[in-house]
């Protein structure tokens, strides 16, 4: 079994920063892949951020390119979203995500996720 807890979330002013971590355990992850997505009220969870670890990619959303930065900590099973120039659209639950069959970008196609944590940024 996988268990994914994130943490970091919390309440910023637009222009301002926020690192999202995810501790994965309970399994050797070096063939899954990892995700973040989000969900504002009233809409769908849309992908974020991810990659696989065996491989040095990463990719994003175009809302959030060149301001989110997904990164790992191989040693611990750690993933971080680092979030600068944050918008108040970006406001929302963000969830991590794992699976075993790659990279993926709809949120159906994940086998594996945390609690998730909500991140307000106020205008």
């Amino acid at each position: 079994q996988v268990q994914l807890v994130e943490s970091g979330g919390g309440l910023v002013q637009a222009g301002g920063s926020l690192r999202l971590s995810c501790a994965a355990s309970g399994r050797t992850f070096s063939s899954y892949a990892m995700g973040w997505f989000r969900q504002a009220p009233g809409k769908g969870r849309e992908f974020v951020a991810g990659f696989t670890w065996s491989s040095i990619h990463t990719y994003y959303s175009d809302s959030v390119k060149g301001r989110f930065t997904i990164s790992r900590d191989n040693a611990k099973n750690t993933v971080f979203l680092q979030m600068n120039s944050l918008k108040p659209e970006d406001t929302a639950v963000y969830y991590c995500a794992a699976n075993t069959v790659g990279l993926r970008y709809r949120y159906y196609e994940y086998d594996y996720w945390g609690q998730g944590t909500q991140v307000t940024v106020s205008s």
